[in-house]
């Protein structure tokens, strides 16, 4: 492995937001890389506490109407918008399919939940680097819709979701990144 490609891989993954995306599909093939990479996240004492539902094809329509529908029962009339209504109904139809990032906690370990947490997010890392990688679009969401999906998501007692993984091809060029220097960033101890 060539170190100069991890660090292309990492420098050049972007958020890219669902109406960028062409509507061209993802192969199941493609999806399964995707989250067996996901799988080998780091995991204190080995939990592995990410689960995955996989939204496709007409199902992604059913998410989209979930989310704009507890948009709209959830939100006081003067504060509601028609363009976030439409931008939850339509973005999950814009993807090539969405993952809803869950954790399920292990009940037998007593490890502190933000590590479970950490864990699934390093998950959600080796996504995006493998979506980036193969050239998919890709964004975490975390509509509070979603967190709090349990019945939607049938999600078993102990799971919780952590938001959603928007996949999908697009043929605009990915957005510039900027970071400021990590020098400004570090504290060096040596002594």
């Amino acid at each position: 492995m060539q170190p100069e490609s991890i660090h292309e891989i990492i420098r050049s993954r972007r958020a890219v937001f669902p109406p960028a995306y062409n509507g061209q599909p993802i192969t199941r093939e493609l999806i399964g890389q995707v989250l067996e990479n996901a799988n080998w996240a780091p995991t204190h004492k080995r939990t592995e506490p990410w689960r995955f539902k996989v939204f496709t094809g007409n199902a992604l329509e059913r998410l989209g109407a979930y989310l704009a529908n507890v948009y709209k029962m959830n939100t006081p009339a003067e504060q509601f918008s028609d363009v976030k209504y439409n931008k939850m109904l339509k973005n999950p139809t814009r993807a090539g399919c969405v993952i809803a990032v869950c954790m399920e906690r292990d009940p037998a370990q007593s490890l502190p939940e933000w590590e479970e947490i950490a864990a699934v997010a390093c998950a959600v890392q080796n996504m995006w680097l493998t979506c980036t990688a193969l050239g998919i679009a890709s964004y975490w969401s975390t509509p509070g819709a979603i967190l709090k999906a349990d019945e939607f998501l049938g999600l078993k007692a102990g799971e919780r979701c952590l938001g959603l993984f928007y996949m999908g091809y697009s043929d605009a060029p990915a957005p510039e990144g900027t970071r400021r220097p990590i020098a400004e960033k570090t504290q060096w101890i040596s002594e």
